[in-house]
């Protein structure tokens, strides 16, 4: 007898679906799983969960450098520390400070450059290039550059400043008045791509059709922004917003560059302090302490975010 055409290929099929539904099958199946899933599993696990893990551990410890005593459990006595270090609350609120100082004006001012981007104008492929140039730039050598930009001698801001009659220039990473405010400057320049692009993505995915739509019933630009483009983007807004937030709050090699924490302290962040206690003081299970704070308020956010998200797509 001949075999209909496809017979035994319909015949492996059931049979290997019998095999996965098979307790046998099933364990074969998910041995198969963490085979593909491993690679990508080994270096999270190596270089993040685990230095995760020692930091929490060593949190608990008297751990110093230099010291020739072992290192004792002192369990949360730099906790109780960190609630009377009026110095790391203070790099706190400087830290706060600067995660809503760069966030915001970040945001505004993506926002419009992603709508602005989205329009049908000459040369847009080169702007869309040009706004994530900064993008491509590492953290240090954005520092860098700007530290020449705020140079009190020779810097371009303090040349244009001066060719325009406007004073003889300003020290503005020096100045305790001016150290925060230019760092931060310097934050919303450097994160502002990344920003845009996601704006941009979000602003493309609205259909034109409903601003045709708008447009014809009457609508303005800005009430067509109002009550098309932005319920649209609120979802993308909402998002980049909060994991810019938590990416600046966690900032340090810009603001490192630029001022390594000072004048005085003024842009000295939390992870700039602990930066400080570990390689400068080397007091490593006091500055554990004060990372372990740090994810602590960076999972209340995280936490909020995804409560606030999980909430919005109920109620849709």
């Amino acid at each position: 007898m001949n075999t209909p055409i496809g017979a035994g290929k319909g015949a492996d099929s059931v049979t290997s679906v019998a095999d996965v539904r098979r307790p046998g099958g099933r364990r074969a199946a998910g041995q198969g799983i963490w085979f593909l899933v491993l690679p990508a599993l080994i270096p999270i696990l190596l270089f993040s969960v685990g230095p995760l893990l020692y930091g929490v551990l060593l949190a608990f410890t008297d751990a110093q450098s230099g010291r020739t005593q072992a290192t004792r459990w002192i369990g949360a006595l730099n906790f109780q520390d960190l609630l009377h270090d009026t110095l790391f609350w203070e790099s706190f609120r400087i830290g706060l400070v600067w995660a809503a100082g760069v966030t915001v004006p970040q945001f505004l001012l993506a926002l419009g450059l992603a709508l602005l981007l989205n329009e049908d104008l000459r040369l847009r492929w080169l702007a869309r290039a040009l706004a994530i140039v900064p993008w491509a730039l590492p953290e240090v050598v954005v520092g860098i550059m700007w530290r020449l930009v705020y140079n009190p001698d020779a810097g371009i801001l303090n040349e244009t400043l001066r060719d325009l009659g406007l004073g003889d220039g300003h020290d503005w990473l020096g100045g305790l008045a001016t150290a925060l405010p230019a760092v931060i400057v310097a934050g919303v320049w450097a994160g502002l791509p990344q920003t845009t692009v996601a704006l941009l993505a979000g602003v493309q995915n609205v259909p034109r059709e409903l601003h045709e739509a708008a447009a014809v019933d009457g609508a303005g630009a800005w009430r067509r922004f109002r009550a098309v483009t932005w319920p649209a983007l609120r979802p993308v807004a909402l998002a980049i917003t909060a994991l810019n937030l938590i990416w600046n709050l966690n900032s340090f090699a810009l603001v490192y560059v630029l001022t390594s924490g000072g004048p005085g302290g003024k842009t000295r962040l939390p992870s700039l302090f602990a930066y400080e206690e570990a390689f400068r003081y080397g007091q490593f299970g006091y500055a554990a302490a004060m990372g372990c704070v740090l994810v602590a308020v960076v999972s209340i956010l995280l936490a909020v975010f995804l409560a606030g998200r999980l909430r919005g797509g109920a109620q849709a």
